[in-house]
C-alpha cells in the first residue's frame, strides 16, 4: 500500500493543493464520500471550504487505508497535470503505453536496471515531489520490479 503511505507523508498543503486541482464544477474529486461521512446533501457539500473538504478526503482514505482511492486521485492528478512525467517514466523504462494507459500489466513492466536513469532525468524536467508521487503508484502497480520499492523508499 504505497500509495496510501506516500499520502500520509503528504503536507496537508500538497495534499490540498492535488486535491483542488481536480475540482470540477466547485465540487472535489471525494466530495461525495465526504458529504455521505458529514450526512450532507451531495450538493450542500459546496458550503463548506474546499480545505476543510481536503482534509475530510485524506482523513478518509487514510483511515480506510483505500489504496485504490488513493491511486485514483494521484493518477488523475498526474495525467491532468504531469501526462509527460507518466509517459516519460513509461517510455524510459521500456513500458509499452497509449498516452500513459497500460494495457496489460502483469505482462508489460519496467526494466528495472533502466529506472535509476529514468527518475534522474525526469527530476530534472518535473518536480522531484511529483515524480515520487508517480514512483509511489509505479512501486504499488509493479512490486516485483524491486528497484521500483526501492527507488521510492529512497527517496521517503
Amino acid at each position: 500500500m504505497q500509495v496510501v503511505e506516500q499520502l500520509k507523508h503528504l503536507s496537508d498543503e500538497r495534499f490540498l493543493a492535488i486535491y483542488e486541482s481536480l475540482e470540477h464544477q466547485g465540487y472535489g474529486p471525494l466530495d461525495g464520500e465526504v458529504a455521505k461521512l458529514m450526512k450532507f446533501r451531495p450538493h450542500a457539500i459546496k458550503k463548506l471550504p474546499m480545505a476543510q473538504r481536503a482534509k475530510k478526503a485524506r482523513a478518509f482514505v487514510e483511515r480506510s487505508s483505500n489504496a485504490e482511492l488513493a491511486y485514483e486521485l494521484f493518477g488523475t492528478y498526474l495525467l491532468k497535470h504531469h501526462k509527460g512525467l507518466v509517459t516519460g517514466f513509461l517510455d524510459k523504462t521500456g513500458v509499452k503505453h497509449e498516452e500513459g494507459m497500460i494495457e496489460d500489466l502483469d505482462h508489460n513492466k519496467p526494466e528495472g536496471d533502466k529506472v535509476a536513469t529514468a527518475l534522474k532525468e525526469l527530476d530534472t524536467e518535473f518536480a522531484p515531489e511529483d515524480v515520487t508521487l508517480y514512483l509511489s503508484m509505479c512501486a504499488e502497480q509493479w512490486p516485483q520490479v524491486a528497484e521500483l520499492e526501492s527507488s521510492w523508499r529512497s527517496r521517503m
